[in-house]
Parts: C-alpha cells; sequence; structure tokens
C-alpha cells in the first residue's frame, strides 16, 4: 500500500504566484469561448436587465418622475444582480466539473485564474451595462442630470462588483441550488438596506451602521449623485472608488478559495 502524502500530482508543475497577462487572456479566451454556447447564460446576462428597466418603466407608466427617482438606481442594480448569478452558476460548474482541477494543476497561478474569469465575465458585464444604460436614457427617457457616461461607469463597476462576489461565492457551494441560495444571504440584506426604498439616514441607527459597510449602498449613492449632479462630485468618485475597491477586494477573496479538492 502507497504511503504517499504529497496533495500535487508528481508531473504537476508548481503554480506561479505572479500575475501574467498572456495566462489571464488565454484562460478569459476559454471561458468565453465556452460561455458562447450557453446562449440562456448569455441571454439572461445581457437581456435580463434591459427587460426588467423596461418592465419598470411602464410600471410607473404614469408617474414618470417615479421611474426618473429610481430607475438609475436600479440601473445599476439590476446588473449586480444578474451578474452574481450568472457567474456564481457557472463558475461551479467550472468547480464540479474538474476544470478547475485540472487547470490548478498546470503552471497557472491562482492570480491569473480569477483575473481570467473576472476579464471574461466582466467583458460580457461593458456590453450588457453599455445595452442597459442606452435603453433608459434614449429609449425610456430616464431623465438624469449628471453625463450618461458617468451613469454607464457606475452600472460597469456594479456589474463587475456581482461579477466578483459570484466567483467568491462559488467556493462555498457544491450544487447550482446551493449557489442560487446565497443570493438571499448576500444580495438581499443589501438590497434592503442600499438606501433605494427609504433614505439610509431614517433607518435605525445599527441598520444605518450596517448598510455604510455594504457596497450596493455606494453603487446607489453614485447613481443618485448621477441624477442630481451635472458634474462629477468627491461624493461620486468617493462612491466610484469603494465600490471598485470591494469588487477587487472580493476578487482577491475569490482567488484565496481556488485551491485543489482532490489529492
Amino acid at each position: 500500500m502507497s504511503t504517499t502524502t504529497t496533495t500535487t500530482h508528481p508531473n504537476a508543475p508548481a503554480p506561479t504566484s505572479a500575475l501574467n497577462a498572456s495566462r489571464t487572456i488565454s484562460t478569459a479566451a476559454r471561458v468565453l469561448r465556452q460561455l458562447r454556447h450557453d446562449r440562456r447564460s448569455i441571454a439572461m446576462m445581457i437581456l435580463i436587465p434591459c427587460v426588467m428597466l423596461f418592465l419598470l418603466r411602464y410600471v410607473f407608466d404614469g408617474s414618470p418622475r417615479t421611474f426618473d427617482s429610481i430607475g438609475a438606481s436600479l440601473l445599476g442594480i439590476f446588473p449586480l444582480i444578474t451578474m452574481f448569478l450568472v457567474t456564481s452558476i457557472a463558475t461551479l460548474r467550472e468547480r464540479t466539473s474538474g476544470t478547475l482541477e485540472r487547470l490548478l494543476a498546470m503552471p497557472l497561478g491562482k492570480g491569473d485564474l480569477i483575473a481570467g474569469y473576472a476579464l471574461a465575465f466582466g467583458t460580457l458585464a461593458i456590453i450588457q451595462s453599455a445595452l442597459a444604460t442606452g435603453l433608459a436614457l434614449w429609449f425610456l427617457d430616464l431623465d438624469v442630470t449628471g453625463s450618461p457616461w458617468l451613469l454607464l461607469l457606475v452600472a460597469l463597476l456594479d456589474a463587475l462588483l456581482g461579477t466578483a462576489l459570484g466567483l467568491f461565492v462559488s467556493a462555498f457551494a457544491a450544487t447550482e441550488f446551493q449557489a442560487v441560495q446565497f443570493m438571499p444571504a448576500v444580495i438581499f440584506p443589501q438590497l434592503l438596506l442600499c438606501g433605494l426604498f427609504t433614505a439610509r439616514d431614517n433607518m435605525h441607527p445599527v441598520l444605518k451602521t450596517i448598510s455604510d459597510v455594504l457596497p450596493m449602498s455606494y453603487a446607489v449613492d453614485g447613481m443618485t449623485e448621477v441624477l442630481h449632479h451635472t458634474d462629477m462630485t468627491a461624493d461620486f468618485v468617493r462612491d466610484a472608488l469603494i465600490v471598485a475597491g470591494c469588487a477587487l477586494l472580493v476578487l482577491g477573496l475569490g482567488a484565496a478559495t481556488l485551491r485543489r479538492r482532490t489529492p
């Protein structure tokens, strides 16, 4: 009986730690090639935020000002939710199918792997955010005071945050059903406390404190700044940097969860 205790394949090269651009791009290209054959995921990522905004506009058909007041915020929230769902499920498939096992046995750093996934889904997030922003502004007549480019920037940062959260939580799910179950735990509390339904200053002090550390709160605040100010404000820059920083932090945590599950 063998007494070997090593946890890696004896012929497998040790994974590198430095981030490498060519390995990252190769990983992103592989993920995009796989997603190209998953039309349902592509449709969900790109079309569902647009469909939801379209429905929302005509739900408030008799009160266009209401759509103006919450449409900008939801323009950031919808991409975050859809990217979270699709990314968590797609990455979980990679884990359960053994693809990540094989990749981690190659000279591919964890940073390369997680950055490649983020780049692939981030590319789709750009398309998604651009379509949703264009639909809201030029077809659904969303009235904002600030620049449409700033609105697009926040929508894109929100989508990237959803991607990062999806990559992270996929490590803790064993099935696609479990991945979906993380949505009430990760997304719903942020949705309730982000200031969409009531101003955060009106909340109970404990809930206000919790909302101050949730990234979706700053996503909504950033959209509100664009809604009411013609120029880029200091508060907008702060909100955008916090959302971007949270996305990078969660991506780092996601890289830390990448590990081989079999000896």
